[in-house]
């Protein structure tokens, strides 16, 4: 393995076959990138007019009428709630969480109030939002929606993410038709989405992505829409947004990296035939599965979805454990650990890093065998 920057801190290093996952620093950024954020560090700027450039950059690759940087998605939903609260009423926003006696609701799909690290609730609560849930964890009709809009109604949210739940859910077509119905804004939380501009086109007022999932780029967030509504965002800043802000080098990197995007490969084949080859390979180990499983929110990310069977004498939880205490810590997409299947993305492994992974897994279930034969 080449050297880790993080090697001088004596820290283990890691092979992340995770994803593009903020416990593990989501993205390793281009040289590019890394030469913007290192020369904005050394450089001075007003900061005023970098955010509001900054959203004119995003506003072109999103095709929004304007957009705004944030330091993540989740400070994304924060700065959006306070937003279609306050506005760019300075008073308003100086009291921000506490919006008593405003229009401050917030609706939300049941299904949809996740946590992804942290609570959805929570951040819409820190933006100054009251969370109003509506229908059942897998079954939400448009009558419940409709029924729950009142004249403290803020906006509607739409979380779009393979946490939320898959099915029983209104559409975001669906939302977008009632949110245009009622005249009030729909925010989409698109953290992890790679279509900058899918959900603009189809008419949502708000859309919160995430710079460093994706996009590839540093650690930050940003924020397309509506003007107005955008204007309001960058007021924020002068508020609950300044616990919060963005630095410099961040928005540097965002800009460089929104500047790459349209020109980026995907290698969505090579890693389809990366992890067909790595199925393969398990599929020769008694009590591994390997097969190939395209991602749950229809991205074109091809994972090999492994499952951890009975003859393999050790379960799926014990498996990532003995996998991430190693040298070096391998983490493995581990959402449904508890039923016995683990996966592998390809998106973050350097080249051959897939042959370490399944190395040390046959080495692993070897030598589970041989302490039962014992």
């Amino acid at each position: 393995m080449t050297n880790s920057f993080f090697d001088q801190f004596g820290l283990k290093r890691i092979i992340n076959a995770s994803g593009k996952m903020t416990a593990l620093g989501a993205s390793a950024v281009t040289e590019e990138v890394a030469n913007a954020l290192k020369a904005a560090a050394q450089s001075y700027v007003d900061m005023d007019e970098l955010i509001e450039y900054a959203g004119k950059v995003i506003a072109h690759h999103t095709g929004a009428e304007d957009g705004c940087p944030t330091n993540g998605a989740a400070t994304g939903i924060v700065i959006s709630t306070a937003a279609v609260i306050a506005g760019k009423n300075i008073s308003l926003i100086e009291r921000m969480p506490n919006s008593g006696g405003l229009k401050n609701e917030i609706i939300i799909q049941k299904g949809q109030n996740i946590n992804f690290g942290g609570n959805i609730d929570q951040m819409i609560r820190m933006g100054g939002g009251q969370v109003i849930e509506v229908g059942s964890v897998n079954k939400v009709e448009i009558d419940h929606i409709g029924e729950a809009i009142t004249d403290k109604t803020a906006a509607l949210i739409y979380i779009k993410s393979h946490h939320a739940v898959q099915k029983g859910m209104q559409s975001i077509e669906s939302m977008i038709k009632i949110a245009q119905k009622h005249h009030i804004p729909l925010m989409i939380d698109g953290a992890a989405e790679s279509d900058f501009q899918k959900y603009i086109e189809m008419g949502a007022d708000v859309v919160i992505y995430s710079g460093g999932k994706a996009l590839g780029g540093p650690t930050s967030g940003f924020i397309s829409g509506k003007r107005q509504l955008m204007e309001a965002c960058r007021e924020q800043y002068k508020g609950i947004g300044r616990a919060m802000k963005v630095g410099k080098e961040s928005i540097a990197g965002l800009i460089v990296a929104l500047n790459q995007y349209p020109f980026r490969d995907t290698r969505a084949d090579e890693q389809f035939n990366r992890m067909k080859a790595f199925c393969k390979r398990l599929n020769e180990v008694e009590g591994l599965t390997g097969t190939i499983h395209q991602d749950e929110a229809g991205r074109r990310i091809y994972r090999a979805r492994i499952e951890v069977q009975k003859q393999a004498n050790v379960t799926a939880e014990q498996l990532l454990h003995r996998l991430e205490s190693g040298k070096p810590g391998i983490y493995l997409r581990a959402h449904y650990a508890n039923v016995g299947i683990l996966f592998v993305d390809p998106r973050p492994l350097l080249a051959g890093q897939e042959d370490i992974i399944a190395e040390r897994i046959i080495a692993i279930i070897k030598e589970e065998g041989d302490d039962n034969v014992e």
